[in-house]
């Protein structure tokens, strides 16, 4: 059988990526520091390794539970000419493994404390929390951060375009970033790299790439929605409004032309009326560890959970087996984080189907690979805990690229 051709490549992101690594005098981190001083807008977001939990029968005593040290901070900055369609931005990658982090806790500090500076972020909160931590660890008490504002959530911006009111409470379902872009941008963000070792170096360019997306389409979004409050004509207390109490057709004009926002009173306007901040608490900033999951533990009717929580192994005979009644033939089904798996391992000729829905529920994915005899593929962890509903039906796939994937399963 012929080798399966790679698939192409996707096409690079419309900006350019700045790496922060190395000293504190690199010119790359000198940019950084002139781009924070001159911004308007940050977007901001955050990665660090995962945490795997370890077999479920390790008999040696658990550490004592700490926040993750983040490896990497995104930024993308527009500046002054933000407000005059002149806004250039600027998107930095820092790596905090190699970056001196005493050169950057007061830029930092400031950045997010400063007045007339909005802060972007996509549910933001846990990444400041760790982010704290980190700084926090390295350099001492006293050197974390406990507020961000003004700040935006995305969350909060998606749904306004989509014809929520912000005054009244979101709804409960939450939209990853992925599904944002792809709905209000048509941008696909690619997430097979979410979960990898973000702590490992060099960084790969896949991981560049992925990381700093995360935070320049934020700047997009951001976008639609000061276009979308201008076009309709919302006024603001800084603006001058016509006799019928709407903003002027100059600010309509600007607004329907671009992007870019007109007046500079305009843009500040808005960020008094919609920001919202964030505060951490003393208690935001230690780790608790579960009681919930402590009580899991002694439950009896818990045991079986807990039995596949923590263990990533597969745990028996796959459905398709002739001992559990199957025909030998191996069917798996790819959940939305690996779909393109599929499609390799229909190449070398193995049945693979994805999801019946764009966004399916644990228990769809599961009902579709009981009903179809098949064994659910997937990265996310939390799916494991389902394997009591479907025995020996969920696996969790270790490799992060495609080509490794498909060698890990044959």
């Amino acid at each position: 059988m012929a080798a399966a051709s790679a698939p192409p490549l996707p096409p690079p992101p419309p900006f350019a990526v700045n790496l922060v690594n190395g000293c504190g005098s690199s010119p790359e981190l000198a940019l950084l520091l002139r781009s924070l001083s001159a911004a308007r807008v940050v977007a901001l977001d955050a990665e660090w390794k995962p945490r795997r939990r370890g077999p479920g029968n390790d008999p040696s005593p658990a550490p004592p539970p700490q926040f993750p040290t983040v490896a990497l901070l995104q930024i993308a900055c527009r500046g002054d000419g933000y407000g005059a369609g002149e806004g250039v931005t600027d998107v930095f990658v820092v790596d905090l493994l190699s970056v001196p982090l005493a050169d950057l806790w007061t830029p930092l500090r400031e950045l997010f404390e400063r007045p007339e500076v909005l802060k972007l972020g996509f549910r933001f909160k846990q990444d400041l929390v760790y982010l704290s931590a980190t700084f926090a660890a390295a350099l001492g008490c006293g050197t974390g951060f406990k507020r961000v504002e003004p700040f935006l959530d995305i969350t909060n911006v998606y749904y306004y375009l989509k014809g929520h009111d912000m005054q009244k409470r979101l709804p409960r379902e939450t939209k990853s970033l992925a599904t944002i872009c792809e709905e209000l941008l048509g941008v696909s963000l690619s997430k097979e790299l979410q979960c990898s070792d973000w702590s490992c170096r060099p960084l790969t360019e896949g991981q560049i790439q992925y990381a700093a997306s995360d935070a320049y389409y934020l700047l997009d979004i951001f976008d639609l929605f000061l276009q979308k409050i201008i076009i309709e004509g919302k006024c603001l207390p800084t603006n001058k409004p016509t006799s019928d109490g709407h903003c002027s057709s100059k600010d309509t004009e600007c607004a329907s032309s671009g992007y870019d926002i007109c007046s500079d009173g305009y843009f500040t306007s808005i960020v008094v009326k919609y920001h919202e901040k964030i505060l951490l608490t003393e208690s935001d900033t230690k780790v608790h560890s579960s009681r919930w999951k402590e009580k899991q533990k002694h439950a009896t009717n818990g045991k079986c959970k807990e039995k596949f929580e923590g263990s990533t192994e597969w745990q028996g005979p796959p459905p398709w087996d002739p001992s559990a009644g199957g025909d030998g033939w191996p069917k798996f089904l790819c959940d939305v984080m690996i779909e393109g798996l599929a499609k390799h391992l229909r190449c070398v000729g193995i049945d693979a189907a994805i999801p019946s829905s764009r966004k399916p529920e644990p228990r769809e994915l599961l009902n579709q690979t009981y009903k179809e005899r098949r064994v659910l593929l997937t990265r996310d962890v939390k799916l494991l805990k389902y394997q009591y509903l479907a025995s020996n039906q969920v696996y969790r796939v270790k490799s992060l690229l495609k080509h490794d994937q498909l060698a890990e399963l044959l």
